[in-house]
């Protein structure tokens, strides 16, 4: 039995497992989400159950089992993925619209029958998901069960939480203090009316304590809660993982240490006279009923959700030298790549996806400040490469070799901020179609890069500028263009969100200091995929008559590019762009030129010379 056949078998065997668990506990079907009790994107190992029981190994995706049924629900970033990976399991591979869609939720209340028991663990589910699903299911007279998590049923060898230490992120890397952060967010706590405040998200953690750690993969950060009070806060955190070092500086600081598991506990224990400030879309179902219904309940998104979303003039300072090293890493791995390309179509060594990733980490890590990626590599040539959030791996991934196109998303996690950067290279021949679709794709990245906007617009609203240019064309792409950037934080925040997906609602006005990605697409099933990306920092647009983006229609912002790499001018049909989009292109060229030569040599640096020749 092949690695793929085993695996097939081994998800097959869980699915029956769970069912049967199922069936003793009188449950019609279970709900198993992509989140932790933290709600986050990426997971540790003990949570990772969707991946576990279905074996789709996508960061996002949703696993219903019922009686004569399973389904995993994903978007159209996963699609081919899914179909790929569900092949063969049982598990039929259902599309969503869109991230964060209902069409589960949907499934179930055609399905079920009345009196039937639906669960799902409380203890992963978000507040807001679950008051949704509990409504729909409701409705056709079906109970939600969320006190029960049938994994530990039938999941003999789940790991344990992690245990590495946390550490500090300290000056000049984390321009502000913690008593600064915590000083502001008691501020907004008490403009909420609240006293208290509980936070389970783990950047948010991270950001408010100027703590770091590794227990989830490709973000520094560990696993905790947190309540704060109006002058002291508890950290509620895994035993052994604080260092004494680390301990008497938080105690400083008026920062308590509390076993993780009696996060739950301390919420039950506030007092009738409390008023606590909690965000629905980034608590748990089970932690919101702990408190108690004689404590008033707040309901406001986090306040360091937005202050840490909005760099400081330090922060960007220190972005901008992480973009330095990481553009560094990235010319000395491009000239890498093309002369071993050259060789192996001479007959040497083939190149692989994997060698990409192997390739392009060992080039960061040489560099100043490197941490660890900021997640897993997409490394995909053609066919491949139309499958946004495609992974190579030892059992599935193809040779670079013939003609055509390779994508490369990657990013670096640095002590002095987060990079994510998407490139497509010529392999070979570029056929006609392929540079018409690379060029539309570049217009659209270009259309966003420039725009000028009125601070508070929300960011959902400046998607279509991206993609204005490929849909004049009639094509169009699945994913957001655009996600915020943490500050060596995860390489996915918010709370601005540049997708048409995403509900247009006060909290994602873009403001000065944002990071977010500029990122649009262009994907061909079966054939090859266009995606072209640079982080954008908002500051205040320069405009004649205006003082700090300030004018007599108000006050205005635009992006500033941090992102620094050549975008490969040999995939550009010249006939499409525009004389303004040239002229945006040479003069990018001439910054990435300029900033990133004092850092490279040799045949590095007569490759960057090469690639940011005018056009």
């Amino acid at each position: 039995m092949d690695i793929i056949e085993h695996s097939r078998a081994a998800v097959r065997q869980r699915i029956q497992a769970l069912k049967a668990a199922m069936t003793k506990r009188g449950i019609a079907a279970v709900l198993i989400p992509s989140s932790d009790p933290h709600l986050s994107e990426y997971v540790p190992g003990r949570w990772a159950s969707r991946v576990w029981a279905s074996g789709f190994s996508g960061s996002a995706g949703t696993l219903v089992v019922a009686r004569d049924f399973a389904g995993v629900w994903a978007d159209s970033r996963y699609w081919m993925q899914a179909d790929a990976e569900l092949a063969g399991t049982g598990i039929e591979s259902m599309r969503m619209a869109a991230a964060g869609g209902t069409a589960h939720v949907e499934w179930m209340v055609d399905h079920l029958q009345m009196g039937d028991v639906v669960a799902v663990d409380g203890s992963v589910i978000g507040l807001a998901a679950a008051r949704h699903l509990r409504a729909a299911l409701s409705e056709r007279g079906i109970t939600l069960e969320t006190g029960v998590d049938l994994l530990d049923d039938v999941w003999p060898d789940r790991p344990s939480l992690p245990t590495p230490p946390i550490y500090e992120h300290l000056s000049p890397f984390a321009p502000r203090s913690r008593a600064d952060k915590l000083a502001e967010v008691r501020v907004a706590m008490k403009a909420s009316g609240a006293d208290a405040h509980f936070i389970s998200t783990l950047d948010d953690i991270a950001w408010l304590f100027n703590l770091r750690g590794s227990d989830v993969e490709y973000n520094p950060v560990f696993i905790a809660h947190a309540l704060i009070g109006p002058d002291a806060a508890t950290l509620f955190i895994g035993d052994g993982k604080v260092p004494a070092g680390v301990l008497a500086t938080l105690q400083a600081d008026g920062v308590r240490i509390a076993p993780y598991a009696d996060a739950r506990r301390a919420l039950g224990a506030l007092k009738d006279d409390r008023v606590l400030l909690v965000d629905p879309r980034r608590i748990t179902l089970a932690f919101r009923e702990a408190v108690p219904s004689t404590v008033r309940v707040v309901e406001a998104i986090n306040p360091s959700t937005f202050a840490k979303s909005r760099k400081s003039a330090d922060e960007a300072a220190n972005v901008r030298r992480a973009m330095e090293q990481d553009g560094a890493a990235l010319a000395e791995f491009f000239t890498w790549f093309e002369d071993a390309l050259a060789q192996a179509q001479a007959g040497g060594e083939s190149i692989t996806e994997l060698t990409i990733d192997e390739k392009i980490t060992a080039a960061r890590a040489q560099r100043d400040g490197f941490v660890s990626c900021s997640f897993s590599t997409i490394a995909g040539f053609n066919a491949n490469g139309a499958m946004p959030h495609y992974r190579a791996t030892g059992a599935s991934h193809s040779t670079i070799v013939g003609d055509g196109l390779l994508l490369i998303d990657s990013g670096g996690q640095y002590t002095s901020g987060t990079t994510d950067i998407t490139r497509v290279v010529p392999i070979g021949t570029v056929s006609a179609p392929q540079k018409r679709d690379f060029t539309l794709v570049l217009k659209g990245m270009i259309a966003l890069a420039t725009a000028r906007f009125p601070r508070g617009t929300r960011s959902p609203s400046l998607d279509a500028l991206a993609r204005a240019p490929i849909w004049a064309a009639g094509v169009d792409y699945g994913h957001g263009t655009g996600h915020g950037v943490g500050y060596f934080l995860n390489v996915h925040e918010g709370p601005q969100s540049i997708s048409p997906h995403a509900p247009p609602e006060p909290h994602t006005a873009m403001e000065p200091g944002m990071i977010t990605s500029d990122e649009p697409g262009i994907y061909r099933p079966g054939q090859w995929g266009v995606r072209i990306e640079n982080l954008v920092l908002a500051i205040p647009a320069r405009f004649e008559g205006a003082v700090d983006g300030k004018g007599e229609f108000g006050e205005f912002l635009e992006f500033e590019t941090l992102t620094l790499c050549p975008i490969d001018t040999r995939c550009i049909d010249l006939a499409l762009l525009r004389d303004d989009e040239r002229r945006w292109l040479n003069a990018y060229h001439d910054t990435v030129r300029t900033r990133l030569s004092p850092l490279v040599t040799g045949a590095t640096l007569a490759w960057l010379q090469e690639r940011t020749c005018p056009i």
